[in-house]
Parts: C-alpha cells; structure tokens; sequence
C-alpha cells in the first residue's frame, strides 16, 4: 500500500523535529480518509473534517493532496511531504555551516512544504525546479514567463512570489522567485531572499539576521 511506503520513509525523517514545532506528515491515503503523522507519534486516521489527537484538522483531501489545519494555519500537503508549524513568531537570525566543499546547503519551507536549498549570491532571485514548485501548490504558470542563463544555457522560466519562505525559522513574505521548467535537484536561495537579511561570512559559518 502507498500508506506503508511512505510511513516507512516519514518516522525516519521525523525523529530529528524539534520540540518547538509541530510538526505533520502526510503517510497514506486510504480511500477518503488520510493518514496522518503528528510529531513522530504513531499513524492516525482521520477524515475530513476530523481531528487528530494532538488538534490537527484535516480540511480536505483530493488524490494524494491534503490540506490540513495547523494552530489556525492551512497547510498543503502531498502523500510523503512534511509540514512543520514553529511556535510563535518566527527567528530572527539564523547561522549556516558550510559543507566540505565550502557551499551552504539548508533545508527550508515553501509554503509550508520542505524544500532543500543552496545558498547562491549568483542568482538574482531564489529558484525553483518545476516538481518543487507544484509540491508547494505554486501555479506557476500564471507567473510572467521569461527565459535565464545558465551554465547549460537558457533556460525558460516563470517569475512569481512565493506566499512564505522559511529557511532556519527566519520567515519571510511576498519573497520574488523563479520557477525553472525542468526539475532542479535543489532550489537556489538567491539575491531575493539574502537582499532581505543582513548577512556575513564568518570562516565556515554564515551569519543571516532579517532585515524586513
């Protein structure tokens, strides 16, 4: 059953959570009821309009798409996709570590859906592949579309905004972005994001503090 792959994958990727935060996943679909995971806690069922244990509502579900309520707040999610609701406002500052070959990776939240990141001061706006930006419900197609060069060339895109971006707990609004037609194996954490924080290079460490 699609419940059981996707559950296998999700209690591995929620141990990590932090406490903070409520965190839900989508395991499982069986027929019009979907499979919830809260917090890393056991799988639950729940039907539209119902609630998990911990006040998690499912609002609605078509396909391996559900929408679910969050302390208030919607939350897209498609079957193996997490969301994460941080307490309170969000962070202020965050602090990257560089890998080995000196480039800041980072996970962060599209509309509420885990997207992983580069940080890449090259790049005028932050970018998306097409499979990411569908995966956070971003009709994309109803952006303006442009072309952008590349190291393999030009490269056809849609320019649009990003509702919320949440990179380390910093989350910001209305974030310009463009959105590639290929698939891409991250998204690009450019100029329209960093222009919005106040950042500095500290050896191996970067040091991002918001701005607006």
């Amino acid at each position: 059953m699609k419940y059981r792959a996707a559950l296998s994958l999700l209690l591995l990727a929620v141990l990590g959570t932090e406490a903070t935060a409520t965190e839900v996943a989508l395991a499982g679909v069986i027929g019009s009821r979907a499979v919830l995971v809260v917090d890393g806690g056991g799988p639950q069922t729940v039907a539209i309009g119902a609630r998990t244990r911990e006040g998690v509502t499912l609002k609605s579900l078509v396909g391996e798409v559900a929408v679910v309520e969050i302390d208030g707040k919607p939350e897209r999610l498609r079957l193996g996709d997490r969301a994460v609701h941080s307490v309170g406002s969000s962070a202020e500052d965050l602090v990257l570590q560089a890998d080995s070959r000196g480039h800041f990776m980072t996970r962060g939240r599209v509309n509420g859906v885990q997207t992983p990141f580069l940080v890449d001061t090259g790049a005028t706006l932050v970018s998306l592949g097409a499979d990411a930006a569908r995966r956070a419900g971003l009709d994309y197609r109803r952006g303006i579309p442009g072309m952008s060069n590349t190291a393999n060339g030009s490269v056809r895109i849609w320019r649009m905004n990003i509702d919320s971006l949440e990179v380390g707990g910093v989350r910001l609004h209305n974030v310009e972005a463009a959105v590639h037609e290929s698939d891409l194996p991250f998204g690009l954490l450019g100029m329209s994001f960093l222009n919005r924080m106040q950042w500095q290079r500290e050896g191996d460490k970067l040091i991002l503090k918001k701005r607006y």
